[in-house]
């Protein structure tokens, strides 16, 4: 038999510090996951409760991980060390600075419309695997869907039959980040989208299946938000519609790009981009326009929009000059 580590203390403590951060609303996925990997790490090494050598080693296994990722873990690890540390004086809490600083996420890479529409092309015309026809259309639906509506990957994984409206075109977004929850009303094309996406899954889902999630995995149920990431990942890299790119983009970019699509529209259209800012804040489920001003740091095609219409509005006082 094996004999079992006792990290008792350790467990009390870390239900101890998951109960106190579900009373503050906290969201803690992420949390729970990274302390039992570190828990693992340390039955692996027969360690009876944490230390600065544990704590180390745990942390160096780590490095196959983004940078990025490395220092949220190690962050989380702190925060349940600091919250320890105000019952038990002598536990390990690691210096702060030692963990390390968030290095500049890249830029997105810009994805035009042309190249959308040749991605899905792609997914059309790419032979069945094993019979698999819902895999394609999950995969296009799901594109559709971060594209036009601007959804996370994970509200798209997680979204539930009831929550999709194929006739009115409105869905319903629950719990997602920042504990926010919305209607999203999508464009004719999407919901045209959703409708074939619908048909396809009723005739291929057994109608006994228990699992109500939109986008129906080969395996017999749901996506995760990180399976159907890595999915549509691949499939943009085999596509090759991004063979002369510096890299492909990222899922996410789709979100960055229509994002940058809303503003552009405005000045097209002649409306005010300043008024339709918080609209675009509340349809992309921010708290703020200080969320929604991350996704517009990246955006030439609309500053060169905003510049024409500056141009036609005051270039003539500039060309002049002050008398």
């Amino acid at each position: 038999m094996r004999n079992v580590v006792p990290l008792h203390r350790f467990d009390v403590a870390v239900k101890a510090f998951l109960t106190s951060r579900r009373a503050l609303g906290r969201a803690l996925s992420l949390d729970e996951y990274v302390l039992r990997r570190l828990r693992a790490h340390m039955a692996r090494a027969h360690r009876h409760d944490l230390d600065g050598d544990a704590f180390a080693r745990w942390r160096a296994s780590l490095r196959h991980c983004a940078h990025n990722t490395q220092v949220d873990w190690a962050v989380i690890a702190y925060r349940f060390c600091r919250y320890r540390r105000r019952g038990e004086r002598r536990c390990f809490l690691p210096q702060r600075w030692t963990l390390g600083r968030h290095r500049p996420y890249p830029l997105p890479t810009p994805i035009e419309p042309d190249q959308v529409r040749r991605l899905l092309g792609f997914i059309d015309h790419r032979p069945l695997q094993g019979e698999r026809p819902l895999m394609r259309a999950a995969h296009r639906l799901a594109i559709v869907l971060m594209y036009t509506a601007g959804l996370r990957r994970s509200e798209v994984a997680r979204l539930r039959l009831e929550d999709a409206n194929a006739e009115c075109g409105v869905l319903r977004i629950c719990s997602s980040k920042f504990h926010k929850s919305r209607w999203v009303p999508l464009s004719p094309s999407a919901t045209r989208e959703l409708r074939a996406y619908l048909k396809v899954r009723a005739a291929c889902v057994p109608r006994a299946a228990s699992s109500t999630a939109v986008l129906w995995s080969y395996r017999g149920g749901g996506y995760t938000p990180e399976g159907l990431g890595n999915s549509i990942h691949r499939v943009m890299h085999a596509s090759a519609v991004w063979s002369s790119a510096r890299r492909v983009p990222r899922v996410h970019d789709f979100r960055h790009a229509f994002a940058v699509e809303a503003p552009r529209r405005a000045y097209e259209e002649g409306r005010d981009v300043q008024s339709e800012l918080p609209k675009l804040s509340m349809y992309m489920g921010h708290v703020s326009i200080a969320s929604t001003a991350y996704y517009l740091r990246f955006m030439p095609a609309v500053v060169a929009l905003a510049s024409e219409r500056f141009a036609s509005v005051c270039g003539d006082v500039i060309e002049g000059g002050v008398a």
